[in-house]
């Protein structure tokens, strides 16, 4: 059985608060986008995972598509698979392409092994794999809060649109980047400001990441103000970095970029 994993992006993300615990509460408006890794998943006579595409580092066993199954075999008992990864979305970018590989085999397993999970069963499965692997589960815009796992479904459409993105060869590590943010509460909910026309995003939504990103990271910062200057409605930094995208009316004219038609 084969699915396609898609990249998302963060329509604005503010900081809210640190808690005892360490972790962070957040605020952001969790997007899907059509960058697809490919992802195959097949009855096997024992587990085996192999990937192709973009070389992810580290070893095999801490993947999520593998931490997917193991959790699944623990609670249902399923038979091997062997699963296939051909990675096209890039790592350490802000885009959740981990979460979403992760997320789609536990939706794999589900309907190879016809375990009638619930929506809400496999949420609760992926917020073990990581915070932002159950927003890929329904896979449809939600505002992120909490920790980034507590999702609420939000009314937006970005249909007719175009998403320009480029991802720097810059890793950005979540201890970066949250080491050079302040929590705060913001003035107004990102709920309440992407309600407004996408030309007043610009002044208003804002990711707190980027302050401390932009001044270690030079090179992201002139990405945004390159697709501003291209024409973009609204530009920003996906989650904590390096991937920055442009949202345009029309279609934009740039290379080096990817560019999708939001539909």
């Amino acid at each position: 059985m084969l699915a396609f994993p898609n990249a998302k992006i963060n329509l604005g993300l503010n900081i809210t608060s640190r808690r005892p615990d360490g972790y962070h509460t957040i605020e952001s408006c969790l997007y899907p986008i059509p960058w697809r890794d490919v992802l195959e998943a097949v009855p096997a006579k024992a587990f085996k995972f192999d990937q192709t595409g973009l070389i992810i580092p580290g070893d095999n066993s801490n993947n999520l598509c593998v931490k997917a199954y193991e959790l699944i075999k623990e609670d249902k008992g399923i038979d091997p698979v062997h699963i296939h990864l051909h990675k096209v979305i890039p790592m350490g970018a802000g885009l959740g392409g981990g979460s979403a590989d992760g997320a789609f085999t536990l939706k794999l397993l589900n309907a190879i092994y016809q375990l009638e999970y619930s929506v809400e069963k496999l949420q609760e499965l992926a917020s073990l794999l990581g915070s932002d692997c159950p927003f890929f589960i329904e896979n449809k815009p939600a505002m992120a809060t909490g920790t980034g796992t507590t999702l609420s479904p939000y009314d937006l459409s970005l249909k007719g649109a175009w998403i320009a993105l480029k991802h720097p060869s810059i890793h950005v590590s979540t201890k970066e980047a949250y080491s050079g943010v302040t929590p705060r509460l913001p003035n107004a909910s990102i709920a309440k400001l992407l309600k407004t026309p996408i030309e007043a995003w610009k002044g208003s939504v804002h990711n707190d990441f980027e302050e401390s990103v932009f001044a270690g990271h030079p090179e992201i910062k002139s990405i945004k103000e390159d697709l501003y200057n291209k024409g973009a409605s609204f530009a920003a930094m996906s989650g904590s970095g390096s991937a920055v995208f442009g949202v345009f009316t029309a279609v934009p004219k740039l290379e080096g970029f990817q560019v999708f038609e939001m539909r």
